[in-house]
């Protein structure tokens, strides 16, 4: 809506008032608001009965503000004066009319007890408040967005429904009684939280297997099962989340670090081939590889929000059992790195629906941060942790680096430094990141730095896309204050 046409209806309850609405004509006029005010539009010799009359029904003035206050409403409620000529044709346009965004009224000022008082007729509608000096820039705003039906909170289309809430699709870990006791002890500091939270773990652990595909057998759209199955894994995953921001905020134990990371040492397992199975597809659980990956960083991510560094440093720092490993065909003890994995069903869907996309795992991550409670900037900033973290692990060992940071693919576009390398400028800030980054001092993370530069550590990119991790860490900066 251009120009909007608009007429102010009110009383001449005193001089004050009178200028209180030549102010508010002014303003809305500064505004593109096309006011037509008596003191501006009602000439000598005019009819005022007559004027008001025509500008309540003219069909052009598509919005009408009622400047409330307690003389106008008497008046309103009496049906006297100039007031009362306008309230039977307000009143009636108000009940009767389909359009019901043409009236509003505007609060001007209020009685002695601080009350609004409102004309009978207007009792049940909604009102905005200029009577308040320290919220009239705000409120002021919210009668510009009604003149031109441009209002702050617009409803979103409606999608389609979730596949996890089809009852023929559903997959229930069976957990929800145990995940409420355990939030419950935890939250209050019970004696067998420890065993509460050994309880949830294995039973969600256990019965994740429930998830497990069915072989593809070479099925061109078998990505489209594994998209529907983490779709599915919602509800589970977000409980998890629950958890992981319970134990985060309640629990100061020293012993939860090692539960957690025995916890995820359990999920090991699902990524790879099932014990007794020998005709398969590598992408035949790509379903179970994106979940524990998720799972991984999504704790992290938590963990990092609410500065636990010291359960991070842990779970960062701690090797994790692998039980007959394919590669070595042996029992071995391997860095975080394992829960990171190449989804090859989701390079295939990108080919397979020509969706011309720089990651597809990290699209799909991106959108489902959106039900975790986290901002996705969280998300990468603990993609960036892992991937820094791990790469540094290699440099020591002597071995590839095994994390790549899929959700950066965003990062790339924009840059910037991550929350917590920003307040690592601060020494005490940085002297209790240390334990999660696996450092004691700024000059252990040369030798990353020294590796980017000599491209002994790689430089994550998509097509022309890339990051750049000592920006992102802020190393220049990194303890230069107290």
């Amino acid at each position: 809506m251009s120009d909007p046409k608009l007429f102010i209806s009110y009383c001449w309850s005193n001089p004050e008032h009178e200028e209180w609405v030549l102010r508010l004509g002014t303003e809305l006029r500064e505004n593109g608001v096309n006011v037509i005010l008596d003191k501006w539009d009602l000439k000598e010799g005019n009819d005022a009965n007559a004027f008001m009359e025509k500008m309540v029904s003219d069909e052009e003035i598509k919005k009408v503000i009622l400047v409330i206050d307690e003389l106008y409403s008497e008046k309103a409620n009496k049906r006297t004066g100039g007031v009362g000529t306008e309230t039977q044709i307000i009143s009636a346009e108000v009940y009767e009319s389909v359009d019901q965004d043409k009236f509003v009224a505007v609060i001007a000022t209020r009685d002695h007890e601080g009350n609004a008082k409102l004309p009978i007729f207007y009792k049940s509608r909604i009102y905005i408040d200029l009577s308040n000096e320290e919220l009239y820039g705000k409120n002021f705003e919210q009668l510009l967005r009604w003149v031109y039906d441009k209002p702050l909170n617009i409803k979103p289309e409606i999608g389609k429904k979730p596949a996890f809430l089809e009852e023929d699709n559903q997959v229930s870990l069976g957990t929800s009684v145990a995940f409420r006791r355990l939030l419950e002890s935890i939250r209050n500091n019970r004696p067998h939280a420890h065993g509460a939270l050994v309880e949830y773990f294995n039973l969600f652990s256990e019965n994740l297997e429930k998830f497990r595909l069915e072989a593809s057998n070479g099925v061109n759209d078998f990505d489209q099962k594994i998209v529907d199955s983490v779709e599915q894994f919602i509800p589970a995953r977000n409980e998890l989340v629950e958890v992981f921001g319970v134990i985060a905020q309640y629990d100061q134990s020293t012993t939860t670090a090692p539960v957690i990371h025995k916890f995820f040492e359990s999920l090991i397992p699902y990524l790879g081939r099932p014990e007794g199975i020998t005709s398969c597809h590598k992408w035949d659980w790509d379903n179970l590889k994106f979940i524990v990956q998720e799972s991984f960083v999504l704790c992290i991510s938590i963990l990092l929000k609410h500065e636990r560094f010291d359960v991070i440093g842990h779970l960062l720092n701690q090797r994790y059992y692998i039980e007959n490993d394919e590669r070595y065909g042996q029992s071995i003890m391997a860095s975080f790195g394992v829960f990171r994995n190449y989804l090859e069903s989701l390079n295939h869907r990108n080919k397979r629906l020509e969706l011309r996309r720089l990651s597809v795992h990290a699209d799909i991550m991106k959108e489902r941060c959106t039900d975790s409670g986290l901002s996705f900037n969280h998300m990468m900033q603990a993609d960036f942790v892992l991937y820094l973290v791990e790469a540094m692990h290699g440099l020591k060992e002597d071995r590839r680096q095994e994390w790549w940071p899929e959700t950066l693919v965003f990062r790339s576009f924009h840059g910037g430094i991550f929350e917590i390398f920003l307040r690592a400028e601060s020494i005490e800030y940085f002297n209790r990141l240390a334990p999660a980054l696996g450092v004691s001092k700024k000059a252990d993370l040369e030798s990353f730095v020294e590796g980017i530069k000599t491209d002994s550590i790689y430089i994550p990119k998509w097509d022309f896309e890339r990051i750049s991790p000592v920006e992102l860490m802020n190393f220049e900066n990194l303890c230069s204050r107290a």
